[in-house]
Formats: C-alpha cells, sequence, structure tokens
C-alpha cells in the first residue's frame, strides 16, 4: 500500500478560523491524507490557515509563512499553502512578497484547496460541515453565521468576510446533536456578529429560537454566546438565557467604548445611554450574568476627557471579564480612510495600561467574591497535582480556571461540584464536594 501523504494544518486567530481547520481536517482526511492540527511531527505538506485581523495577528501570520518556506528550502516540508483572512485580504501581495508558497486561497476556498490537493473536484465541491474537532472531546466551537454588515469605522472584517449571512436553524441543531452524539457536552456559539442571527434569512431576529432549540436537546450540558453586538441586541435572547439551567449566564459583547462622539466616530450605532440601559437589563433579566467585553482605547478624537470618561464607566460596570487593545489603523476601513490616526503611540499605550490595571483590580475583587461559593465545574484536563477546569463562566482560553485538588479521580468531560477555598487573580482554587454530575 502506498503511504498517505500528511498534512499538517495550521490555525492562526480566532475560534473561527478553528472550525474553518477542522473541516478542512475531516475533508482531507476522507480524501485519504494523514491530516493533522498543529503537530510537532514531520508532515509533507503544510497548510496555514492565517488571521488579518489586525496589525499584531498579520505580523504573526506573516512570521509563521516565513517560517515555514525555511522549513520548505531545507527539505523539511515538500508542498505549502496558504488560506485564511489575510490571504483573503492580500493575496497578489503575498504572492509577490513570498513566492516560495505554493499556493494561496482565500478564507472560504475549501474546495480550491482540497480541489488541487486530491485533483477530485467532485469531493472539492463538497464543502460539508463534518468536522474533526482540535479542541478536547468534550467541548466545541459551533459557528452560526459568517460576515457582518455593521461596518463600523475602525473595522476590517467586513472587508474579509463579506455580508452577513445566517446558517439555517436545522443544520446546526443537525450539527449539534451529531457533536454530542461524539461526547461533546458544551457549545461555545461563534459568530462575527450573533445579534443579527436569522435577518439574512428569516427576515427577523431568531437567536433567542435557535439557542433554545440547542437548549432542549439532550446531552447538551452548556451552550456559551460569543461576539454579540450592542446595537440591535435581540432582547428576547434574555428570556432564554434565564429559563435554561444549561445555557451559560455569560455573554460576550464587544462595547468598545461609552463616550458619545467616539461611539459616533466608530459608527457604532448605539449612544452610551442606550449602551447603560441594555447592560442595566441583561443583569436584571439575567441575575449573576457574567458579562465579557472588548474596550478600544486611542480611537481617533479620544479626548482625554472621553477617555477618564471610559475609565469612570469600568468603575460603573465592573465587568466580570474585560478585554482592551489600542487603536491600530487599518487600511480600508471608514477611519483610515476620514480621520487622521493623530493620538500619539505612547499616548495610547498609557491609556491602555490605566484601563487594564483598573480592570484586574476589578476583577480580583469578583474573583475573591467567589470563595466559599460552590460551583459547577466543567474539567478540561488533568496536571500532577490537581485537575484544570472552568465554570459556566469562564470561555475556553480566554478566561480563567479553576484548579481543582485530587481529593477525588476525575476525568476530562465530568462535571463536579466544587467549593472554592482560594481566590488568584486568574485562577480558582478549590476542592471537590458531593457527586460528578455526568
Amino acid at each position: 500500500m502506498a503511504k498517505k501523504r500528511s498534512v499538517n494544518v495550521v490555525t492562526l486567530g480566532c475560534s473561527k478560523n478553528l472550525v474553518d481547520s477542522e473541516r478542512i481536517i475531516a475533508m482531507l482526511g476522507e480524501a485519504g491524507f494523514d491530516a493533522a492540527h498543529q503537530t510537532d511531527e514531520p508532515t509533507d505538506i503544510v497548510v496555514v490557515n492565517t488571521c488579518g485581523f489586525i496589525g499584531d495577528a498579520k505580523e504573526e501570520s506573516v512570521n509563521t509563512i516565513l517560517e515555514f518556506c525555511e522549513a520548505k528550502q531545507r527539505g523539511q516540508i515538500s508542498e505549502l499553502y496558504v488560506m485564511g483572512c489575510l490571504s483573503e485580504r492580500y493575496r497578489d501581495t503575498l504572492k509577490t512578497e513570498i513566492p516560495e508558497v505554493d499556493r494561496y486561497y482565500g478564507k472560504f476556498d475549501w474546495p480550491g484547496l482540497i480541489g488541487d490537493l486530491t485533483g477530485n473536484v467532485k469531493k472539492a465541491d463538497d464543502a460539508s460541515d463534518r468536522r474533526q474537532l482540535t479542541t478536547p472531546s468534550h467541548y466545541a466551537y459551533v459557528k452560526i453565521s459568517e460576515g457582518c454588515n455593521r461596518f463600523c469605522a475602525f473595522c476590517a472584517i467586513p472587508l474579509i468576510t463579506g455580508r452577513h449571512h445566517s446558517r439555517p436553524i436545522e443544520e446546526i441543531v443537525a450539527e449539534v446533536k451529531e457533536l454530542v452524539s461524539q461526547g461533546v457536552s458544551e457549545f461555545n456559539i461563534i459568530a462575527q456578529d450573533l445579534s443579527s442571527y436569522g435577518l439574512d434569512l428569516y427576515g427577523s431576529h431568531r437567536l433567542a429560537e435557535l439557542v433554545d432549540r440547542l437548549a432542549d436537546i439532550p446531552g447538551v450540558g452548556r451552550i456559551r454566546l460569543h461576539y454579540a453586538y450592542p446595537a440591535d441586541f435581540p432582547h428576547d435572547l434574555l428570556d432564554v438565557m434565564a429559563r435554561h439551567d444549561n445555557v451559560c449566564k455569560y455573554l460576550d459583547i464587544a462595547l468598545q467604548h461609552i463616550s458619545d462622539p467616539v461611539l459616533k466616530n466608530m459608527r457604532r450605532h448605539i449612544t452610551a445611554d442606550e449602551t447603560r440601559q441594555l447592560l442595566a437589563e441583561i443583569r436584571k433579566r439575567v441575575p449573576g450574568i457574567h458579562i465579557r467585553t472588548t474596550l478600544m482605547v486611542g480611537f481617533p478624537g479620544e479626548t482625554d476627557e472621553a477617555f477618564e470618561e471610559l475609565m469612570e464607566f469600568v468603575r460603573e460596570q465592573r465587568f466580570e471579564r474585560m478585554g482592551a487593545f489600542a487603536y491600530c489603523e487599518e487600511e480600508g476601513t471608514f477611519a483610515a480612510n476620514n480621520l487622521p490616526d493623530s493620538i500619539p503611540e505612547d499616548v495610547k499605550q498609557e491609556r491602555l495600561s490605566r484601563l487594564m490595571t483598573l480592570q484586574e483590580e476589578i476583577s480580583m475583587e469578583i474573583q475573591q467574591q467567589k470563595k466559599g461559593k460552590i460551583l459547577k465545574v466543567l474539567i478540561d484536563s488533568e496536571e500532577e497535582d490537581y485537575y484544570v477546569g472552568r465554570t459556566e463562566f469562564d470561555s475556553p482560553e480566554v478566561d480563567p480556571e479553576v484548579l481543582v485538588n485530587k481529593t477525588r479521580t476525575l476525568s476530562p468531560g465530568d462535571y463536579v461540584d466544587v467549593k472554592i477555598t482560594e481566590a488568584l487573580p486568574f485562577e480558582l482554587i478549590g476542592e471537590p464536594v458531593e457527586h460528578t454530575r455526568q
């Protein structure tokens, strides 16, 4: 028998890219390849799935491509292919600047990649939703839509992914049922814009209906929601979140700023008062919810007063989870074309440091409030001295973990009640109690 050709699929960027890579790996496996994800083992072929969201991500993607170009020159790999967001946006430039790559593809050109590797056009056209999970077997990401219609002044996502388009409810339900049959119990629902789900297909918001349907599927232990948009938020979702125990009291909703002039310049389609009203309603209708948000400093026109207003907003809201970044001009966006990037980089970084220092203090206070409480924890992995898990308030990779002392035998995928005995800035420590919930 001829030896299978081996492929290493390398994913950069967000979990949405990871889902794309999982589908590519599945299709390559069905086509007879030995396909793996970010393996350290030598392979014949490497496919780099790039990110092109902001400057740092683009730099990481280019550096990764160059590293594999060097590996190809040394004879360690025979073929190198590049796809994803960076390739979607800068394909012609990349071809000129890095010609050592065998071929470049756009973000959604899976048929082109699979067809070229397999020589089978029919198989290439079968860009199915079958996936080879790269996450631990008990959790998965489920992408319910692609693209974005918002066109915020700073954001290049619509230029990369195109207009928003939703997947049908029945298709998503079928995918989740299939993943449950494979042992997955936690589902992280992702999209560029959850809030717009269903508008293009059904003419109305359908996120609440979708989450309601998914929560009723036997075996679905947790549903967590990522990347809602504050303007035109689907308020009926809140009733669904409050009603279902297996819908995490967690919402990832990027707010970006609170100053009205900055929000207007950002083209966010929401005011400071409307933002506060939304947050108050979310907290009222879903008691105990943890809100994750992202904020931006240094956007063109952000005065000292506007930044201080943002600081006061964070003190006032006490977000359970918050990230922030300094504005970086992205070519082709409204801001790049119309709003000069006039704030010095050292001012941006000083503001970013102040904002994150404030948030670290708030986060530590919120962590301390969990001491003595019993929280349901999903075990992700086992270390020598403890198990590592997460509460419903913690998304993989980005949020705090729970270190569970080894007073009982547990396994990844177990749900266990844990009494929190110690709180650290990015970790909780606890002891398992009662029975393990499967």
